[in-house]
């Protein structure tokens, strides 16, 4: 058929030649979608009756909470929820991380102690430890410092060591640790084994296996949940008030107790939480772009180690190169 036959009407909109008698445009007709606008409108409807609840009731008391916003105690109480998230965190991370080593070794006795210490932290709630720890000298009423079974050095009071501040970081540090000995063994786990056994291969010694190759691409891994957990460490601060220790929550019961203003205290305290808890979102995701920018880009050791050799055409058994 000549190619002159095989043309495009426009009036009828048909292909001459095509044997089916039609040539129609197709047309997309969208999906509709009449659950999400529903949801939607929900969602606005809540929102606009919150909002308008937040402005037209006066028992919130806003000119309240904008005088004790930046009250000296409301701020100290600040610092002090501020400085005992980072210490507490910092050791609950350190702790964990030799938790999760111990429950990894093939060492019974190791693994069986991390077993036990998770076993116990994540089983009972941490508002029962604090009140434990808080009245540890009815049953330890001296600490005896010396040599277990042997002789015995000096005795200590417990109630002039254990303040309601040591008692807080010991606390809250033991039953974090217990949470990040879980996300760090999970991130060790996520690192493929060939590369341990690469390294073995090699005659490294496994604490430079784990320093230098494991824990450095784990970190990728354990990075997103370690700062959820830092962040419930910061809310978990509050449960400190239990034992008098003088944090944000504490701090604004103090003033309510006096002035019986409780509802913009409350306020002023819950808004406290949510700007920290901000700052410490947008420092998560910061860190959590930066790490993964550079996953593809970071050689690991044992890689690095192995390309080196594969031109000398060596053979690597137990640790040993033999040509």
């Amino acid at each position: 058929m000549p190619e002159a036959d095989r043309t495009t009407s426009l009036d009828d909109g048909n292909v001459a030649g095509d044997p089916r008698g039609h040539g129609d445009d197709v047309r997309a007709v969208p999906l509709r979608h009449p659950g999400r606008w529903v949801a939607s409108a929900l969602v606005l409807v809540v929102a606009v009756a919150v909002a308008s609840s937040l402005v037209t009731n006066e028992r919130f008391q806003w000119d309240v909470v904008g005088e004790y916003f930046f009250s000296s105690a409301i701020l100290s109480g600040l610092w002090t929820t501020l400085w005992l998230t980072a210490v507490s965190m910092t050791i609950a991370v350190v702790l964990g991380i030799i938790i999760a080593l111990m429950r990894l070794s093939p060492n019974p006795v190791l693994k069986g102690g991390a077993n036990l210490y998770t076993w116990f932290f994540r089983g009972t709630p941490l508002l029962v430890q604090l009140i434990f720890l808080f009245n540890i000298s009815a049953l330890y009423p001296v600490l005896t410092v010396g040599v277990p079974f042997g002789p015995k050095f000096f005795d200590i009071p417990a109630n002039d060591i254990l303040t309601p501040a040591l008692v807080a970081i010991i606390g809250l540090s033991l039953n974090e640790a217990a949470y990040m000995a879980e996300i760090v063994r999970g991130g060790i786990n996520s690192v493929e084994h060939g590369q341990t056994e690469a390294a073995q291969a090699l005659g490294l010694r496994r604490s430079v296996i784990m320093r230098r190759i494991v824990l450095p691409q784990a970190i990728r891994v354990i990075l997103p949940p370690t700062g959820n957990e830092t962040i419930s460490m910061l809310k978990y601060t509050s449960l400190i008030s239990v034992i008098a220790m003088p944090e944000l929550l504490y701090s604004a019961q103090v003033i309510y107790s006096r002035t019986y203003e409780t509802i913009p205290l409350l306020m002023v305290a819950s808004l406290w939480y949510l700007i920290v808890t901000s700052v410490l979102t947008l420092g998560q995701t910061y860190l959590e772009r930066r790490t993964s920018r550079h996953r593809r880009t970071t050689e690991t050791f044992a890689g690095g180690l192995l390309r080196r050799l594969r031109p000398h055409d060596t053979r690597v058994t137990a640790g040993r190169e033999r040509p």
